[in-house]
């Protein structure tokens, strides 16, 4: 009897304690109750136990809470946060819409997530919306996504009007450029002056430089992650501008009212049009211009979510009966977000990415040249969120991707004929999975642990060359064999594992400390010799002599809030250092284009990058902006180059100062300004010189690699904006902007005229792409 009243008693007490924690969850959609967006980002937590969750980059939660009354805060930086009371019996699944803070209607700030960069796991990385970006000085007064990134700790450029951006001394084709999941390979329009992202369709942009998650994969240096709108499915909207060098326009709205809409959005500048009355009649029939077309449309039918999104963009510079140069992108991606329960949510995407470059010269009717190449991919990608309980968030996925590569094919033209003739085409297939979870323990620690694996086929058909060992190191490689791969067929396998972990610790509300570690593998190469990346360089997979790159880079950093009297400002400093092996290299007097056997003048190196970086960000009050200084450096070793020893690489700068400062000055006039100092970019100058018969020649000397800098890089950039006071549905302001402000002729770089009858003496020419003040005006419409 005595045991059976003890079963009883022990299977009540039990039976309270599981209904006492019996969970459910909360989940759904954070949204903006004036467009419908999706917010990113935002923070839901339980204030009674502190467990917070983050929503993704669809806007999609889910929060694990306690049967009971309980008290949940939804917050977003720009946005006023709500607080609900639910009495949780059951799972629910709602849709929470935030109101645009009153300030940031009239105003714009530095996203200011009170405490985000102190809170979350995420370690090295950072937002910036498309309002920022719009706020910010710029090259002819015209807002730009990657611009503005550059002002970013760790982010570099080797020069005005160099393509792209380097990312703790990596190369530029070590950053993984996405827009709405599709890979960008080069994003920039006007020869890197101008990138191809449109701030009025750009939502988020978020630069992921370390820890980074194991979703993401196929790069060394850096994720570039460029969210576009998903268009107001609310009401109909119009933005535009007409700026000094090109215009822009973008409607947006419902197709059906808060359950789909549209985007569409388009540039063209006019630089053709404006130069048509100064060309010569020789000249006539040029076109200098770009021009780029994005696009989305999304349906929403609750627990399924549909997007298609597109962008189409080229930039053209012929010079009729002389020379022509064409490049651009295409993207197109189908994605679709489901909700399988509370728990699960997934996405599927579809993507295709084309980069084409054509390059041509045309003298006359019977004398011609023509290069056309292409890069292609098709992916299919999974993407599933596991939302366990409050402590645990798993993720996991895989994708598959098909290449096709044509490195270029020609056609010459002359008085005896045509010939084709190129490099024949490479295919690549590219298959990963990947786990992961974010585990907080307690309301100290976080772990992100995930594991990626790869596996990288370089596929037939094609020819299949391997090179003898050069006769000394540096040197490049003779034909050994050659054989005939046919269609598909595995010409060279490549599978890695690539380890991904990071780690939180909240010393306090204000302050924590993370850390991270990752692995990358990198199976796309560019192949340049130039110190700044041109559209027609070579791109090539790994293949049977070209091994994947790797890196591993390890992080720490320390960040804290604080304020000075009602003004709160966000701080971090972090340091880096990051190994890379399988560096692509070159032998000097390399030939990289349309070369077929390009394999047996390429060298396989090693890299280093190491690095602090230091970062204040005042976020509230008429005052806002930061400051960011990185000391770095990056470098090289390869077989035969510099003795062997290391050298900088051509993108090393020691220092880099950043200062960017926005002020409301009233409610009319906003004024802003940007200063940039950065040590100059390594180059190779020859050390001696000698003369035969009068002619001075110049003599290399050594071999010794990017031996000389050229001066350090300053400019300073000004703009005053004039907001029109609204009348109706209109809004409209007037930009004034002033590019290099004190006139500062920045080296690009430096080369030698060589007169080789003088007298011994060779003038050194400095080249500057800028070189004067550049003054610019532009005029923002919005109807909405």
């Amino acid at each position: 009897m005595r045991w059976s009243k003890a079963l009883w008693l022990f299977s009540f007490f039990f039976a309270f304690v599981g209904l006492k924690a019996q969970n459910y969850s909360l989940s759904g959609f954070v949204k903006d109750s004036t467009s419908g967006e999706s917010i990113k980002g935002a923070v839901v937590k339980n204030l009674s136990d502190g467990a917070s969750v983050t929503t993704n980059n669809y806007g999609f939660f889910s929060l694990t809470l306690p049967s009971g009354q309980q008290s949940v805060r939804i917050s977003a930086g720009e946005y006023e946060g709500v607080t609900l009371v639910r009495n949780v019996q059951s799972d629910e699944q709602i849709s929470i819409y935030l109101l645009p803070r009153a300030d940031e209607i009239d105003e714009v700030r530095i996203r200011a997530k009170r405490n985000d960069n102190v809170r979350a796991v995420d370690i090295s990385t950072q937002s910036i919306t498309g309002k920022v970006i719009k706020k910010i000085p710029a090259f002819l007064g015209e807002a730009d996504v990657i611009k503005s990134i550059q002002l970013l700790p760790g982010v570099t450029t080797v020069g005005e009007g160099a393509t792209g951006f380097n990312v703790r001394g990596g190369g530029i084709d070590q950053n993984l450029v996405l827009m709405d999941d599709a890979p960008v390979f080069n994003s920039a329009h006007l020869f890197g002056f101008f990138s191809i992202f449109n701030p009025d369709a750009v939502k988020d942009v978020q630069l992921i430089k370390g820890g980074i998650p194991a979703k993401y994969g196929g790069r060394l240096s850096s994720v570039l992650d460029v969210i576009t709108k998903d268009g107001n499915n609310r009401d109909y909207q119009v933005n535009g501008g007409v700026g000094t060098i090109f215009s822009r326009l973008t409607f947006e709205g419902p197709l059906v009212k808060n359950k789909a809409s549209f985007l569409v959005s388009g540039r063209r500048s006019y630089i053709d049009v404006l130069a048509k009355p100064l060309l010569n009649e020789d000249l006539e029939g040029s076109q200098f211009y770009f021009y780029d077309f994005t696009a989305k449309f999304n349906y929403d039918n609750g627990k399924d979510k549909f997007f298609v999104s597109t962008y189409i963009g080229d930039d053209l510079f012929f010079a009729a009966n002389a020379f022509g140069v064409k490049w651009g992108n295409s993207t197109l991606s189908a994605r679709w977000n489901h909700i399988f329960n509370d728990k699960l949510f997934s996405n599927l995407t579809y993507y295709y990415s084309r980069y084409r470059y054509n390059l041509e010269f045309n003298i006359g009717d019977d004398l011609s040249f023509d290069w056309q190449s292409y890069i292609n991919n098709h992916s299919l990608k999974t993407d599933f969120t596991y939302y366990l309980n409050s402590k645990n968030e798993i993720g996991f996925g895989g994708s598959s991707t098909y290449y096709i590569f044509e490195p270029g094919t020609a056609t010459a033209v002359n008085n005896l004929g045509e010939n084709t003739f190129g490099v024949p085409n490479k295919y690549a297939m590219e298959n990963a999975i990947y786990l992961s979870d974010d585990w907080t323990p307690n309301n100290r620690f976080t772990i992100r642990a995930g594991i990626r694996g790869s596996q990288f086929l370089y596929l037939g058909k094609s020819n299949v060359y391997t090179f003898r060992d050069p006769f000394a190191e540096g040197q490049r490689r003779f034909v050994d064999s050659v054989w005939q791969a046919g269609d598909n067929e595995v010409i060279q396998q490549y599978l890695n594992l690539e380890p991904r972990f990071g780690f939180k610790y909240q010393w306090n509300r204000y302050t924590s400390i993370k850390g991270g570690y990752n692995r990358m593998v990198q199976n796309l190469h560019l192949i340049s010799n130039t110190a700044a990346s041109v559209p027609f360089d070579v791109w090539s997979p790994s293949t049977n002599n070209i091994k994947p790159e790797l890196a591993d880079q390890y992080t720490i950093g320390y960040f804290k809030n604080f304020s000075i009297g009602k003004q709160e400002f966000e701080s971090s400093a972090e340091v880096y250092y990051k190994d890379m092996l399988n560096q692509v290299d070159y032998v000097d007097g390399a030939n990289l284009l349309l070369n077929e056997l390009l394999e047996g003048e390429l060298i396989n190196g090693i890299g280093r990058a190491y690095g602090l970086e230091l970062y204040v960000k005042k976020a509230t009050g008429d005052l806002t902006g930061w400051v960011s200084y990185t000391l770095s450096r990056s470098e090289r070793k390869s077989p035969g180059i510099s003795d062997n020893e290391w050298y900088p690489s051509r993108f090393d700068r020691l220092h880099n100062l950043y200062i960017v400062a926005q002020y409301r000055l009233n409610k009319k006039w906003d004024l802003a300004a940007n200063f940039v100092f950065s040590s100059g970019t390594p180059t190779t100058f020859y050390t001696g010189q000698y003369s035969i018969q009068g002619y001075t020649i110049p003599d290399a000397g050594s071999n010794d690699r990017n031996n000389v800098r050229n001066p350090n890089y300053h400019r300073l950039d000004l703009s005053a904006t004039y907001t029109k006071k609204k009348k109706g549905k209109w809004e409209s302001n007037w930009v004034f902007s002033v590019y290099n402000a004190y006139n500062r002729r920045n080296p690009f770089s430096i080369y030698f005229e060589n007169n080789y009858q003088n007298t011994g003496i060779n003038q050194a020419i400095q080249f500057s792409v800028i070189g004067s003040i550049v003054p610019a005006i532009s005029y923002n419409f919005k109807w909405n």
